[in-house]
């Protein structure tokens, strides 16, 4: 964080000061929620949860080199002291950012939002110091965190926006005013909380009302629901997407034979060649995404490729390629699932498995409400279509749905199996591969489906592992 003295945190976030001996030293470190990431200079943030009290754990974090807590009772130790912790994080991330002089790109959509975030952060950094969300932290603590991770050096900091309903983008938005803001698509991702993709687009709409008159709000052409966000803003519009219509656009979509996606990307400053290390087509959105934020930001054509083709993936499982030295390749996806970037998922896993044996081990979407059966129906009726060698449905209910319109759309009998949890389907597979089969792991979070991905890797560490 920038430096500030404990006395100016605290008539920002409008708090009393207790036991502080020096109200005029500097907070020079980060500020941190965990404990464990306090380092010296700190502001350690005291939030109560429902089985940890951050306040418990004052005097270990002064002891371990922080300045103070922001805490809402007195702890004993120097703290600042408000009436809601969380309310003050965000007025001191909305001084911050205001002090800064940092462009800041918001984002937000359906699916794809952390994968392009990660995408849109690697292009700028190419070109200035950029901080950027890590992980999936897009709520109301991650991101005000994320915006206090800033320094002076900082130039562009990219914040994802996640949203589990209306008015949730905009009290973020009030929290970090975005210069840019960047819409990737209205899916269905939430829609049981929702109640519907029309709501979902009202709450996505939220940041590009957020944008000033010299603002830019980047908007997918290819998406009806997003492209009719334009008459929501007083600020400039950019298209993205495939369409002809768009400002920035790929031609000659194609895949090598790995399953990477390769492109000529087209800006309104010329064209240059893409070729990503990242793998599924589902990605030449995202990048067409990243490079329309690019080109509104100054970066040329080739420059934006050049970035493009370079960037890899920084958050864990999503998409995380890796061959096992029997040759067997896991496709680790298990961060995260809904229906569009299930079949993302699917389709990338098409591809990479050209002349190879597939597997697709799925579970559960969570939070679809009514459209839970139809759609994890469709997801299993996809992998048929997409000639996936073997579906492996994993978990209760909705796994039932998902091999039983695999075995509606196919016949599949034995290509199609339901089992109860992750290790049964750890032991399916390990009774099952052979070398050269490719394995995609995808479900929801909750689903903690990556315990499979994991345990498959684990049994290659024999030999050396390598990750693509």
């Amino acid at each position: 964080m920038i430096a500030l003295s404990l006395a100016e945190i605290a008539a920002v976030v409008g708090g009393q000061t207790y036991d502080i001996p020096d109200p005029e030293l500097q907070v020079t470190g980060p500020v941190v929620r965990d404990s464990r990431e306090v380092e010296s200079g700190s502001l350690f943030v005291a939030f109560v949860g429902e089985r940890v009290d951050g306040h418990d754990y004052a005097e270990a974090v002064i002891e371990a080199g922080a300045a103070a807590v922001l805490a809402s009772r007195p702890v004993g130790v120097p703290a600042i002291v408000v009436d809601d912790v969380q309310t003050a994080l965000g007025a001191l991330a909305r001084h911050v950012v205001e002090r800064l002089g940092a462009t800041l790109v918001a984002l937000t959509g359906s699916a794809g939002k952390t994968s392009t975030k990660d995408m849109i952060a690697q292009v700028l950094r190419s070109k200035a110091p950029t901080v950027f969300t890590p992980g999936s932290l897009n709520n109301e603590i991650g991101l005000p965190l994320t915006a206090l991770s800033a320094t002076e050096e900082t130039k562009f900091l990219v914040l994802e926006m996640g949203a589990r309903g209306i008015g949730h983008i905009r009290y973020l938005t009030e929290l970090t005013p975005p210069k840019v803001g960047l819409v990737l698509n209205v899916g269905t991702a939430h829609i049981g909380e929702f109640g519907g993709r029309e709501q979902i687009a009202q709450a996505k709409g939220e940041l590009v009302e957020s944008l000033p008159e010299d603002g830019a709000a980047i908007l997918n052409a290819d998406d009806p629901l997003v492209r009719a966000m334009a008459s929501r803003t007083k600020a400039r519009v950019l298209l993205f997407g495939e369409s002809g219509e768009a400002d920035v656009r790929a031609e000659n979509v194609r895949l090598t034979e790995s399953g990477q996606p390769s492109f000529s990307l087209r800006t309104p400053s010329g064209c240059s060649d893409v070729t990503m290390r990242l793998y599924g087509e589902h990605h030449v959105s995202n990048a067409l995404a990243a490079a329309a934020v690019a080109h509104e930001l100054g970066m040329s054509a080739d420059e934006i490729a050049r970035a493009l083709s370079e960037a890899g993936s920084l958050s864990r499982w999503r998409m995380e390629v890796t061959e096992r030295p029997d040759g067997v390749t896991v496709v680790n996806d298990a961060y995260n699932a809904n229906p569009e970037s299930m079949r993302a998922a699917l389709r990338a896993l098409a591809a990479m498995g050209k002349g190879r044996r597939t597997w697709a081990v799925l579970g559960q979407m969570a939070e679809l409400g009514d459209e839970a059966l139809a759609e994890h129906d469709a997801v299993g009726r996809l992998a048929v279509r997409l000639n996936v060698g073997k579906l492996v449905a994993v978990g209760g209910r909705e796994a039932s749905w998902l091999q039983l319109g695999a075995y509606n759309e196919g016949s599949w009998g034995e290509e199609s199996v339901h089992v109860s949890d992750a290790q049964a389907a750890v032991d399916l597979l390990r009774s099952e591969l052979r070398p050269g089969d490719v394995v995609l792991v995808k479900a929801s979070r909750s689903v903690g489906l990556e315990r499979v991905a994991l345990a498959l890797l684990a049994d290659g560490t024999e030999g050396e592992v390598s990750a693509r």
